[in-house]
């Protein structure tokens, strides 16, 4: 249940919100398409710690690149 509404809610930002800002992401899959992957592989606990991890790498001193759900 928590699962499908957090994959809805990731798909919305998608969607809706991510088009309104340039394209900025050092990694590929984006963010928010890593993080749609990660919950529906592992689940909203597993996968949102895997998806928190990859947003805290996602800075300056990091090159990016990419970085596939494992």
């Amino acid at each position: 249940m928590l699962t499908s509404v957090a994959l809805k809610a990731i798909r919305f930002y998608q969607i809706f919100i991510s088009p309104l800002f340039p394209p900025s992401c050092r990694f590929y899959p984006t963010c928010s398409e890593y993080g749609y992957q990660a919950i529906a592989k592992y689940g909203i606990i597993r996968g949102g710690a895997k998806t928190a991890w990859r947003i805290l790498r996602c800075n300056p001193f990091n090159r990016g690149g990419y970085d596939p759900v494992e």
